[in-house]
């Protein structure tokens, strides 16, 4: 099977170029599954019903978050109710919705596990203890988005699960890292897959707002996208539906 990952969809902008490339490449590469990170889906960070739906009706199957999971009040509902909608498993128990759920395909099931990093981010539950439970009964085919700043973080917990999962990829930083691969024993990976959003940017938003946050040190909302030509960042992994093991992990760029 072909499973496309996306990388973090910012804004209304990252939302229509999704919906505009999406579709035909799904077509072109006999795609059975994608999966996007929609934590900054909303303008201005966050996740929205509307902007969710939007992209579910673009084309994505599974939409996974992080650190700005609950930034919007009006998604926790949605949270709670929609099986396709993912936060990072490791928040504690009393954090509206799921981290890891099971798509039936049919003549296959896949699971896809969200979970997040802990160096630089918030404290929350070990991602290696979270993970660990959570794999237990997962299908034989089971994907990770890891919400991570740091690298070694990630490459850490991707070691860690090589042949326990079939593929795991970064998500968070928005640059996409060139170290797609074949991990030892059989898992997909890379980094981070980058962003789905405007080119000439700084993570989606006009590069003066943050270049204003580093220089003041004084709070900036960062919900003035910036316009002008994008991108749709991700990772397609080919992986084996007998064994679950991984035979491709290629990075994509579409402009």
């Amino acid at each position: 099977m072909n499973l496309f990952a996306i990388g973090d969809v910012v804004g209304s902008i990252g939302c229509r170029f999704l919906r505009e490339k999406l579709p035909a490449f799904k077509k072109y590469k006999g795609i059975d599954l994608v999966i996007a990170n929609g934590e900054n889906s909303a303008d201005g960070n966050g996740l929205t019903p509307s902007s969710a739906r939007y992209l579910f009706d673009s084309g994505v199957d599974v939409l996974t978050g992080g650190n700005h999971s609950f930034r919007r009040k009006e998604s926790y509902e949605l949270y709670d109710t929609c099986e396709t909608l993912l936060r990072p498993a490791n928040f504690p128990v009393s954090a509206p919705g799921r981290g890891f759920t099971v798509v039936d395909m049919g003549r296959i099931q896949v699971g896809v596990l969200n979970l997040m990093g802990v160096v630089y981010l918030e404290s929350l539950e070990s991602p290696y203890d979270c993970a660990d439970r959570l794999l237990k009964n997962a299908p034989k085919i089971t994907v990770v988005d890891f919400h991570a700043e740091a690298t070694g973080e990630k490459r850490s917990l991707a070691y860690y699960l090589d042949g326990k999962v079939s593929a795991i990829w970064g998500t968070h930083t928005h640059v996409q890292t060139a170290d797609d691969c074949l991990l030892p024993k059989g898992t997909g990976y890379i980094s981070d897959l980058g962003m789905t959003g405007t080119i000439e940017s700084v993570l989606g938003v006009k590069p003066e707002l943050t270049i204003e946050k580093a220089r003041t040190k004084m709070p900036v909302r960062f919900d003035l996208l910036q316009e002008g030509p994008c991108k749709m960042d991700g990772c397609l992994f080919g992986i084996d539906e007998k064994t679950g093991r991984c035979l491709s992990a290629e990075r994509i760029e579409l402009t």
